[in-house]
């Protein structure tokens, strides 16, 4: 039988070859990176408040693209991962929350189904009998693994529950977990519609035209955009997106306030988790814009919205 494979909407390919892999890493082999900055853990985490509150909307960043969304009495969580270490690279920082920190999960957001994303040991630890949202093509995946109900969507469909629309949107990416599954199921972001709130959560991808298509179709208030993983940008341009231009999509977007994400856990690229920060910075005050509406979150921290 012959499996379904998933494509960007533009038909740009993010599968570099053999050789391209052996230029990185040799280039990366003559690079020295400084990688004593470690993104802090906040120092006022609101653990107890977290674990009773069902009225007021909260993001809290657990870490890389892990959040923990309170909206609307429900408690949700954006593709979470715990690990350790990933491949062979050790984790860089803590997790700002533990699963014993959290509540009883209601709903969890998958992505797309790299492992800094979609990590089955983290979410075997999840408390509650939360339902799976996930990109079509993953879902005999949460079957085998008995994380169930499990629900996977194309772009642009969405469900509702207790008063929140989910809609799955596009991103610029691609999948593989083994040899065999190369682009066998999708990828995106997920626009989370509350009664207060719109929330939206752009999950991994490179820079593309989508993101206007999404600011035009959704009054977004709090975009959480990826800032890392993006040099050599002449290998990682098609997949990820740079500091410039995660402002540029926050504009595109048309958000009110940006957090950055996918950055400081994890060593998927060369770049460093401070220079990351300094682009974003220098790009922010490049374009002149209010310095109210970049919201940077330490691990832990929970923002009330």
């Amino acid at each position: 039988m012959v499996r379904k494979r998933y494509a960007n909407l533009n038909g740009t390919s993010n599968l570099n070859t053999t050789k391209d892999l052996f230029k990185w890493q040799n280039e990366r082999r003559k690079k020295k990176k400084d990688l004593s900055y470690s993104v802090p853990q906040s120092m006022n985490k609101q653990i107890d408040y977290l674990q009773l509150n069902r009225k007021d909307s909260t993001i809290t960043w657990i870490g890389h693209s892990s959040f923990f969304i309170q909206q609307n009495g429900l408690n949700i969580i954006t593709d979470i991962v715990w690990a350790k270490r990933m491949g062979f690279d050790i984790r860089l920082s803590e997790p700002g929350l533990t699963s014993d920190q959290l509540p009883e999960i209601d709903v969890v957001l998958i992505s797309h189904s790299h492992y800094d994303h979609l990590d089955i040991p983290s979410l075997k630890k999840l408390k509650g009998s939360p339902i799976y949202l996930v990109p079509i093509g993953l879902k005999n995946v949460f079957t085998r693994k008995k994380l169930l109900p499990v629900e996977e969507f194309s772009w642009w469909e969405k469900t509702t529950i207790q008063d929140i629309t989910f809609t799955f949107v596009p991103a610029q990416h691609w999948t593989k977990r083994t040899l065999t599954d190369t682009n066998t199921s999708h990828w995106g972001g997920w626009i989370i519609e509350g009664m207060e709130n719109t929330i939206y959560f752009a999950g991994d991808s490179g820079y593309f035209e989508g993101f206007k298509n999404i600011g035009k179709h959704r009054a977004i208030d709090y975009a959480l955009i990826p800032i890392g993983a993006y040099e050599p940008e002449w290998f990682m341009s098609s997949q990820h997106i740079n500091p410039e231009e995660a402002v540029k999509v926050f504009l595109d977007v048309r958000a009110k306030y940006f957090i950055p994400m996918h950055y400081g856990a994890f060593r998927l690229a060369d770049d460093t988790p401070k220079e990351a920060v300094d682009r974003l910075m220098k790009a922010w005050e490049k374009e002149k814009l209010d310095p109210s509406s970049l919201i940077m979150l330490s691990l832990g921290e929970t923002l009330k919205i």
